[in-house]
C-alpha cells in the first residue's frame, strides 16, 4: 500500500467529532513571500484576542476537554494553537521561525486551530495518528530522547519514530521544518461543534495563501472516517 498520512481508526473512535484537514505541499523554501498573509491572518486573532482570551474560545475548549479525557491537565499540557495565542496575546507577536511555518502559525491563530508542518525527508513510510505502544522515540528541540507513555496518542511513523506527542501538543525536531525543506504534509485538527464548517474555510484561507506564497500544493484532503488517508509521495532517501 502507497504511503499515507492518516488516523487509525481506534483514534476515529475514541474521538468520533474529529475534523481533520491535510496537505501536501511542495516547493518550499526559506524565501517564501508570506508578510502580507501573516500580517492578515495575525489581525483576525488578535481582533478575536480583543474580545476575550483564548481559554474561552469554543476551539479551545473542545481541546481542553479532549486533552482532559487523556488525563492530562489541559492548562498545563496545551494544544499548540492555544499555546501560540497565549503568547501572541502577551507579547502581540512571535518570533519569526521559516516563512512556511510563520504562515501556518498565523492562520492557526486566526482559527485557534493546531496545525502541524512535517518535512516528508524526515518520516519513514506513512504517518500515523495513533496510540502509543509505549515503544516509540521521540526527539525535542533539545536533542532529548523521550519515550511517550503507552496510550498516549501520537503521530507515528514506520520506524517509530514519534513527529507529535500528546497528539497536537507538541512536535518532534525530526521532521522540523529548515531551511533545507523542500517538501512538507501540513495538518490541521478540529474538534469542536462547528469544525466541519471551520475547517472547510481554513483549507481555503490556507491553500490560497500557500499558492500567493509560490508554493504548489500537490494534494489536500479533508478527512473523515470513511475516507481517512491521503497519499504521501515516495521520498528519495528514506530516513534512519
Amino acid at each position: 500500500m502507497p504511503n499515507a498520512f492518516f488516523h487509525r481508526d481506534e483514534i476515529w473512535s475514541a474521538h468520533p467529532a474529529l475534523v481533520p484537514c491535510a496537505w501536501v505541499v511542495d516547493g518550499v523554501t526559506p524565501r517564501l513571500a508570506v508578510a502580507a498573509q501573516v500580517e492578515a491572518q495575525q489581525a483576525i486573532a488578535r481582533a478575536r484576542l480583543a474580545a476575550g482570551p483564548e481559554g474561552e474560545f469554543p476551539e479551545i475548549q473542545a481541546w481542553r476537554r479532549v486533552f482532559s479525557s487523556m488525563g492530562l491537565k489541559p492548562t498545563q499540557v496545551r494544544c499548540a494553537a492555544e499555546s501560540l495565542l497565549r503568547r501572541f496575546r502577551k507579547e502581540d507577536a512571535l518570533p519569526p521561525l521559516h516563512p512556511l511555518v510563520d504562515l501556518c502559525n498565523a492562520v492557526s491563530m486566526a482559527f485557534a486551530t493546531p496545525i502541524a508542518v512535517f518535512d516528508l525527508a524526515h518520516i519513514a513510510g506513512s504517518l500515523e495518528v495513533r496510540f502509543a505502544s509505549g515503544s516509540e522515540s521521540h526527539e525535542d528541540f533539545a536533542g532529548v530522547h523521550e519515550a511517550p507513555g503507552a496510550g498516549e496518542i501520537i503521530f507515528a511513523d514506520a520506524h517509530s519514530h514519534a513527529h507529535a506527542r500528546r497528539w497536537c501538543h507538541r512536535q518532534s525536531a525530526r521532521s522540523a521544518v529548515r531551511g533545507e525543506t523542500r517538501q512538507v504534509l501540513i495538518v490541521a485538527e478540529a474538534i469542536h461543534a462547528s469544525a466541519g464548517a471551520d475547517i472547510a474555510r481554513l483549507k481555503d484561507v490556507l491553500s490560497r495563501a500557500l499558492g500567493d506564497a509560490g508554493c504548489a500544493v500537490e494534494a489536500c484532503s479533508l478527512l473523515s472516517r470513511a475516507a481517512p488517508r491521503i497519499a504521501l509521495p515516495e521520498p528519495s532517501a528514506m530516513p534512519d
